[in-house]
């Protein structure tokens, strides 16, 4: 059935306004922004609000000025609440993916909003889970790359101990975003020239791509649909790596499945912003054009926002992509709309529909 073509961006984020984060979350430390909405801070760490357009209303014009018809928010990366008490963490995760759903509550034609819950306590993440389906009505859970666990051990989301999370995942037919964050607190280097953003954040989801695709979690967990922020970049270079390690040293692979399995999984998906298109092109050449959905990452300034020094715009790397023959139109449309949608509900027809609704402003 044809439909008017969307602009979906899959990979943005919102700031609370500094008025809506609660008290207790500036007085421990946790997260904060300044009156001034200049900075956005936890104990011992600030970072510029770079862009007006981290806030709701100027989100909107912004949406509005770039065409962007419907945006899939994530949660912030500084809520994962790792390091956090028990309580404190609950708390700080309950104010997030309530702050979410009212924003996509409110304004139900321009946003999809995540849900975030903390993989080392497996049963509160799972009551996190179902209160955010059944009471708030979120289709999207964020996940972490890696999380620090009960007893100060850093590990991979696609740990085998998080396979209930997974399972409930899979029952409510969830869309998962995989993010990377707190790279510097695990990686013993010296957090100096935006190393772990620029570095060790893609490695963090090639990591976790890695122990997804060795657990064979796509085929185990059907119902879960995964995106892997940032293109999963160091993930596309590294396929063949992983496949001469798995088929050089199986002593080390018993009881897992192969990389090749997972390649171009209807259930993998991963976004575009990868700044290149080189870059893009090994995306699509690895996981096919279908696996690939509109991501700006908007409005941090690793996102693809407008910018006079890379002459960039909001889009601009898809806009190459076409240009140079990487994708051709039809592809074009189906990243910025249909994968994103496909992603997001799978082959649920009727919720997609809705979906289509929603955004359009239709009954």
């Amino acid at each position: 059935m044809s439909h008017k073509k969307l602009r979906i961006n899959g990979h943005s984020h919102l700031l609370p306004y500094p008025e809506e984060i609660p008290q207790f979350m500036k007085d421990k430390g946790i997260f904060w922004v300044d009156k001034d909405r200049k900075f956005m801070l936890q104990k011992d760490w600030s970072r510029p609000v770079t862009d007006s357009s981290f806030f709701l209303h100027e989100k909107l014009e912004w949406m509005e000025r770039n065409k962007v018809d419907h945006a899939v928010v994530l949660n912030l990366s500084q809520l994962y609440g790792n390091g956090l008490r028990l309580e404190e963490m609950k708390q700080a995760l309950k104010f997030q993916n309530d702050f979410n759903a009212r924003v996509q509550q409110d304004h139900p034609d321009k946003f999809t909003t995540g849900f975030v819950v903390h993989p080392g306590f497996v049963r509160g993440a799972l009551w996190e889970i179902e209160r955010c389906v059944e009471v708030l009505g979120m289709d999207l859970l964020c996940l972490p790359t890696h999380y620090m666990d009960t007893i100060g051990t850093w590990r991979c989301i696609f740990d085998e101990e998080n396979e209930p999370i997974f399972e409930l995942a899979s029952k409510y037919n969830l869309a998962v975003e995989i993010h990377p964050y707190d790279g510097e607190k695990f990686i013993k280097l010296q957090n100096t020239n935006w190393r772990f953003h620029l570095i060790w954040m893609l490695a963090q989801c090639a990591d976790a791509y890695h122990f997804l695709t060795l657990n064979g979690y796509a085929d185990k967990y059907p119902g879960m649909r995964v995106c892997f922020a940032h293109g999963g970049q160091l993930a596309q270079i590294n396929l063949g790596r992983r496949i001469q390690g798995f088929d050089g040293r199986p002593d080390l692979f018993k009881g897992k499945t192969h990389p090749r399995k997972s390649v171009g999984h209807p259930n993998i998906f991963f976004d575009t912003l990868v700044h290149d298109t080189n870059s893009l092109k090994m995306v699509i050449e690895n996981q096919g054009s279908k696996q690939v959905v509109m991501g700006l990452d908007d409005p941090y300034p690793l996102g693809e926002m407008e910018s006079d020094n890379q002459s960039s715009y909001p889009g601009k790397i898809l806009d190459l992509a076409l240009e140079r023959d990487i994708i051709n139109a039809t592809e074009y449309d189906q990243i910025w709309d249909d994968n994103v949608v496909r992603w997001l509900y799978g082959d649920d027809e009727k919720r997609k529909e809705a979906f289509r609704k929603r955004i359009l402003g239709e009954k």
